[in-house]
C-alpha cells in the first residue's frame, strides 16, 4: 500500500488528486474546530462523555465535532441516513428502480435526490441537536429575542455545516482519490485516536492502584488488533474466481476467441458501507434517547427504559443486532452490484460460458448460487470482525466497544484507495501504451 502511495506521488496528474484531496480533508478538520456560536462546549462535551456510547459512534465519525458543537458537528451522518432511505426506496418504488437503470444520467438524478433527502434530515436533526444542547444548558442565552435567535443561528450553522461536508465529499469523488464520504469519515476517525494513549495510560493507572487484571487486559487488546488487522485485510483480497472459456469462431480468415479467463467475486464486495451503514442505523435509538433522558428512567418508563438499554453499544442485545444489520446491509449491496441473469447474458452473447454449464438460465443460477455462498461467508466473516471488540468489552469491563467498527472503517478505507491509485496507474499505463 505504501509503495503504492509513493509511486502514485511520483505521477503529476496523480499527484495534483492526493494534495486537492488532502486539502479537502484539511478543510473538514478545519470545520471540525470552528465552534458554533451561543454555545458552551465544555457543557455538552462533558455530558457526551460521562454518557458513555450513547452519542460516541456519531462524535467519533466527526473527530469531536458532536461533542465539541462545532460547525461540522453532524457530519456526514445525515448523508448516510439519506443514502440508505433512498437506496432501499429504490427497491420498492418503480420510478426509483426505473432511474437506477438509466445510466449515468439516472445516478445524477438519485444523487440530487439523496442531497436533498440529506439537506432535509440534516435540518430535522439540526433542530434535535439544539434542543439536547437546551436541555443540557449548554446555551448561552436561553431568555427573550435573543433566545430566537441565537437558535436560528444554532439550526442554520448546523444544517450549513452538514451540507458543506457533503459537498466536501462531492468534490474528493469527482477531482480527487477515493470515495469521498468514506475518506471524510476516515479523517475524523484518525483525528480521535489520539485519545486511545489517553486511555492506555489510564488503565495502566488503574493497574498501578490495585487491578493488576488491566496488565492482562492491554496485551490482549493490541493482538486483538493486530489479528483484525490481518483479517480485514485478507477480507479484502480474498475472491472467489468463476472460470469462463470463450467459443472459438472464425470471422473471414482469422480465427478469434478460444482463450480461458475467469468472472472475480470478492469476498467483501460491499467494502465498509455495511459496516457504515449498519452503525449509523443501531445509533438512532441511543440518539433519541437522549433528547428525552426522561424516557430512560426503569421505573416511571420501564418499557422505553428496556428498549433504550438493549441499544447501548456494550449490550449483548445491541451485538446481535449490529450483526444481523451487517450481513443484511452486506445482502443488499451484492443485490445491487450483481446481476446474476445479466451477467449470464453477456456471457452468452460474447460466445463465452462456464466449463459444466448451458448458456442462460442454468448459468445463471450458478452465479447466484456462488454470490449467495461467497455474500455470506463475506458477511458473517465481517460482523465477526466488527462485534468481537464488543463482546471483549463486556468481558473485560473496558470500553473498547467503538474500537472494531472504527477500525474496519480506517483499514477498508485505506485499502480501497490505494486500490483506486493502482487503477489510476493502470490507466494511465494503458493510455500511454496505445499513444
Amino acid at each position: 500500500m505504501f509503495s503504492t502511495f509513493r509511486n502514485a506521488w511520483k505521477i503529476e496528474d496523480l499527484r495534483k488528486k492526493i494534495i486537492f484531496t488532502l486539502l479537502i480533508l484539511v478543510v473538514f478538520r478545519l470545520g471540525s474546530a470552528i465552534p458554533v456560536p451561543y454555545v458552551d462546549p465544555e457543557v455538552i462535551g462533558a455530558w457526551i462523555s460521562q454518557a458513555g456510547n450513547l452519542l460516541g459512534y456519531v462524535d467519533m465519525i466527526t473527530g469531536g465535532g458532536l461533542s465539541n458543537a462545532t460547525l461540522f458537528a453532524l457530519g456526514v451522518q445525515p448523508y448516510i441516513n439519506a443514502s440508505i432511505i433512498v437506496q432501499l426506496l429504490t427497491v420498492a418504488i418503480p420510478a426509483l428502480e426505473q432511474l437506477s437503470k438509466e445510466g449515468e444520467e439516472g445516478r445524477r438524478k438519485l444523487n440530487r435526490i439523496t442531497r436533498y433527502a440529506g439537506g432535509g434530515l440534516a435540518l430535522v436533526l439540526s433542530i434535535m441537536y439544539y434542543f439536547l444542547l437546551r436541555s443540557q444548558g449548554a446555551l448561552l442565552h436561553t431568555e427573550g429575542f435573543a433566545a430566537v435567535f441565537s437558535a436560528i443561528v444554532i439550526v442554520c450553522a448546523f444544517t450549513a455545516g452538514s451540507l458543506l461536508v457533503q459537498w466536501l465529499g462531492e468534490q474528493i469523488d469527482s477531482k480527487g482519490i477515493g470515495n469521498g464520504i468514506s475518506l471524510i469519515i476516515f479523517a475524523g476517525i484518525i483525528s480521535r485516536w489520539s485519545s486511545v494513549f489517553s486511555t492506555v495510560r489510564t488503565y495502566l493507572t488503574l493497574a498501578a492502584n490495585g487491578m493488576p487484571r488491566y496488565y492482562v487486559f492491554l496485551p490482549i487488546i493490541v493482538v486483538l488488533v493486530v489479528v483484525v488487522t490481518v483479517l480485514i485485510v485478507i477480507l479484502n483480497a480474498a475472491e472467489r474466481r468463476i472460470p469462463v472459456q470463450y467459443a472459438k469462431r472464425v470471422v473471414g480468415r482469422k480465427m478469434y476467441g478460444g482463450q480461458s479467463t475467469h468472472i472475480p467475486i470478492k469476498v467483501n464486495m460491499s467494502g465498509v458501507m455495511p459496516i457504515i451503514f449498519a452503525s449509523s442505523i443501531t445509533s438512532i435509538p441511543g440518539t433519541i434517547g437522549a433528547f428525552f433522558p426522561a424516557l430512560q428512567n426503569a421505573e416511571t418508563h420501564p418499557i422505553w427504559a428496556g428498549f433504550f438499554r438493549v441499544f447501548n453499544y456494550n449490550s449483548w442485545g445491541y451485538a446481535v443486532i449490529y450483526l444481523l444489520l451487517i450481513i443484511a446491509f452486506n445482502y443488499f449491496y451484492v443485490s445491487i452490484q450483481y446481476d446474476p441473469i445479466e451477467i449470464a447474458n453477456n456471457l452468452r452473447n460474447n460466445n463465452g460460458a462456464i466449463p459444466g454449464y448451458r448458456p442462460g438460465k442454468p448459468t445463471s443460477d450458478f452465479i447466484a448460487k456462488v454470490l449467495g455462498k461467497i455474500t455470506f461467508v463475506g458477511a458473517v466473516f465481517l460482523a465477526v470482525v466488527a462485534i468481537s471488540p464488543i463482546v471483549l468489552s463486556n468481558v473485560m469491563s473496558m470500553n473498547i466497544s467503538l474500537g472494531g467498527t472504527s477500525m474496519l472503517i480506517v483499514v477498508g478505507v485505506a485499502l480501497d484507495t490505494s486500490r483506486s491509485l493502482e487503477s489510476y496507474m493502470l490507466m494511465r499505463h494503458h493510455k500511454g501504451f496505445l499513444e
